[in-house]
């Protein structure tokens, strides 16, 4: 099972914990990463990924995100089919690099696209077609989770 985490999501572990919701998501990463590393399921990394965490001013943040990307077992890479999907996707309202990563992970055929934010999580809901299914955190650990 292919798992594509946004940058949302790998960044949710060096967020505030003291909120509920950032907490549980925060442990829903974590359960994800430990079956990344028993082989239950194969994240995805990306260049649109490596850019992203790349402008990251604070130094710390970059380094652990760019520690659990190491976990990844494949690199998906922008192609100029992704560059023209990420510009119909934009149309449905998704921000440039939003729609680049849900455009690469697309043409990839990933299993799941996951996310912890709720705005792109509602407008992918309405774009058809997607060659892959785009989740909340919490949901995918329920879904493909023990």
């Amino acid at each position: 099972m292919r798992v594509y985490l946004d940058n949302c999501c790998l960044q949710r572990p060096l967020d505030n914990q003291t909120q509920p919701r950032i907490r549980v998501e925060t442990e829903a990463v974590f359960a994800l990463l430990a079956a990344a590393k028993s082989g239950g399921i194969s994240l995805c990394n990306s260049e649109v990924l490596q850019y992203e965490i790349a402008r990251i001013p604070d130094e710390v943040r970059r380094f652990e995100a760019l520690s659990l990307l190491s976990l990844a077992f494949e690199q998906l890479v922008v192609t100029d089919a992704a560059e023209d999907l990420a510009i119909s996707f934009e149309r449905h309202g998704l921000r440039a690099l939003d729609a680049l990563h849900l455009a690469i992970a697309s043409l990839a055929k990933v299993d799941y696209f996951c996310t912890s934010d709720y705005k792109l999580f509602r407008k992918a809901q309405d774009i058809p077609g997607l060659g892959c299914k785009v989740i909340t955190l919490l949901n995918l650990v329920v879904e493909i989770l023990p």
